[in-house]
């Protein structure tokens, strides 16, 4: 046994004799529990999974090994023993020995791991539950989709295949005699550490890089050599209907993410789950990689699942009709009507679940009312997004009960015009609170949550064209709507490396009930009045209904859009500001109704 923590179960170390090698097996866990195997990559070894293994090890029999050629396990000499045949004897070799009488076991691959792994759950599909794939596809798998954009050259096929051909520049040089191993040898080791821990934030611990990685690094050359050029010349039809979860980590610099692109084709009951993070993903985002691998084997074998790990796991599916945001959380404050309203039956009509959230509640249910007959449940809650400790509340409450949102739009917000010399400070700090504090509240609380997750996400801010067109009838408005502007661009800046999209909405005159309940700062209550019932008439005769700008809305989060003015004059407005300041100095100074 090694030290680990008090609490994480001991690992047991024993001996199993593979395909004409020794194989050095650490399991970890009640072996009784579901087994549950970890194959690592080159030029790793099994402590690539230390953190994996750990937290997995109190609910499943967890088992590693050293493949052939790494760490303490056996170094056959000849590149003809590294060929994937070889692999798969030794995989069932440990399964064997560690789940005897045949039971199903958990499969779990990355890298050269999970390139052996598809070869075992596509040749002995009958030994696996569950299959998880990290960094890895099959060899033959690359080979068809390769041909079959090569067959079709358009720009975006020859732009993949392109691409994939670049991030495998290592795998030709893998290829070369001698030097490769040398390289290894003389220290390779060294600078490889520090491109780990500059590149992906993984920082060697003494176990990973294994102190046998020059001696790993040279032996694993093999591998390449052995099947990479055979596999991608003539790939072979390779299948399974073992319940497959690919996870691909978008920043990979080796394995492109469009690999996945027809591999429901050959793989029918397939997941798929991307995470903003690079190739040692099992290392940097251990705690998101073991929670993913624990909902995808309690799936795959009817295991229990909360109400947040079973939306996760419909979110992931890949099927036939599938809808762009089918088992995701989408929270909107302000949904009692108007842009709110139309934006959570956007999203309902995609799928998604809908946390509708409203100053005015009896609003706030009928919306949750119309997206439960388009499906998908719905939960009407009763917010104030200036109440900063009620917006706690409220956040806390939606992740206890439903867990974290994919999608948050904060949209609440009221309308207030006036000159600047009439507005009151309970004025300003009335706008500001529900239009600037609303989104900084819900921001930060939704935000801080989904970057903890790891599962990446998007916040939407409703802004406003009046946030780049100075008026001097919308002082306190316009000002808050710049600052949510800013704050929109500040926020995506910042949150892009935790995978979240930032997307700041700036409509223009759009037809919603903001202008039945706008204030005229200094008005008396007559002149509130016509001034409510002029704008009315305006935003009416405009005729822009927010049911366009949610469709909007929802192209944004798809396409990870940054800034979106919405109708022509809010298009207009923001060229204008761009190119031609003075002249928008000059159209502020214009009296409006």
């Amino acid at each position: 046994m090694y030290g680990v923590s008090n609490n994480v179960p001991p690992v047991r170390v024993r001996r199993v004799r593979g395909d004409g090698v020794d194989l050095a097996v650490y399991e970890q866990g009640d072996p009784a529990a579901p087994t549950l195997v970890l194959l690592h990559g080159y030029p790793d070894t099994h402590a690539v999974w230390d953190g994996v293994a750990g937290r997995l090890a109190g609910r499943f029999h967890v088992v590693r090994y050293d493949v052939r050629g790494a760490g303490a396990s056996s170094r056959p000499a000849g590149r003809r023993r590294y060929t994937l045949d070889y692999l798969t004897a030794d995989l069932a070799a440990v399964l064997d020995a560690t789940a005897p009488d045949r039971k199903k076991v958990h499969l779990v691959g990355h890298d050269w791991g999970s390139i052996q792994a598809w070869e075992a759950a596509c040749t002995m599909p009958e030994r696996f539950a569950s299959f998880t794939s990290i960094s890895g596809p099959s060899l033959d798998h690359v080979g068809h989709w390769m041909r079959r954009n090569l067959r079709r050259p358009t720009p975006r096929n020859l732009k993949a295949a392109l691409g994939q051909m670049l991030r495998s520049w290592y795998i030709y040089f893998f290829q070369t005699p001698l030097v490769p191993g040398l390289l290894w040898r003389a220290g390779l080791g060294r600078p490889f550490g520090h491109a780990l821990e500059l590149g992906e934030g993984v920082v060697p611990d003494g176990r990973h890089p294994a102190p046998t990685l020059g001696r790993d690094g040279a032996a694993g050359v093999a591998l390449y050599r052995a099947n990479m050029l055979q596999r991608l010349r003539r790939p072979r039809d390779r299948r399974t209907d073992v319940p497959t979860q690919v996870i691909v980590p978008t920043r990979d610099l080796f394995v492109s993410p469009h690999l996945v692109g027809g591999l429901a084709g050959r793989a029918p009951n397939l997941s798929l789950r991307t995470i903003a993070a690079g190739h040692w993903v099992v290392r940097s985002h251990a705690d998101v990689v073991a929670r993913w691998i624990g909902e995808h084997a309690a799936a795959a074998t009817g295991g229990a699942l909360g109400a947040a790990e079973e939306r996760a796991v419909r979110r992931a599916a890949v099927r036939p009709g599938r809808r762009p945001f089918d088992g995701s959380l989408v929270v909107v404050t302000g949904a009692g009507g108007g842009i709110g309203r139309a934006t959570a039956l956007a999203f309902a009509e995609r799928g998604a679940e809908i946390v509708a959230a409203d100053v005015d509640l009896p609003a706030a249910q009928r919306t949750a009312e119309l997206v439960g007959l388009l499906g998908p449940a719905a939960h009407a809650v009763r917010v104030d997004v200036s109440d900063a400790s009620a917006m706690e509340d409220f956040a806390k409450a939606v992740l206890h009960e439903h867990g974290v949102p994919e999608v948050v739009v904060n949209n609440a917000g009221i309308g207030m015009a006036g000159p600047f010399l009439d507005h009151t400070e309970d004025d300003w700090r009335q706008v500001l609170g529900v239009n600037l504090w609303g989104v900084v509240h819900g921001s930060r609380l939704f935000g801080a949550r989904m970057a903890e997750h790891g599962q990446g996400g998007h916040i939407v801010n409703i802004a406003s064209a009046a946030a780049y067109t100075p008026s001097r009838a919308l002082p306190a408005y316009s000002t808050s709507k710049a600052a949510v502007l800013m704050l929109s661009e500040c926020l995506r800046a910042e949150l892009k490396g935790e995978g979240i999209g930032v997307t700041a909405i700036c409509p223009g005159v759009v037809n919603t009930g903001i202008t039945r309940t706008f204030r005229l700062a200094g008005g008396s209550a007559a002149e509130q009045d016509a001034a409510r019932a002029r704008a009315a008439k305006a935003y009416a005769l405009r005729g822009y209904g927010p049911d366009k700008v949610a469709a909007r809305i929802v192209t944004a989060v798809l396409r990870d859009r940054a800034v979106v003015p919405v109708t022509p004059e809010a298009r207009a407005g923001r060229v204008l500001a761009r190119v031609s300041p003075g002249l928008m100095r000059l159209l502020a100074r214009l009296r409006i109704g």
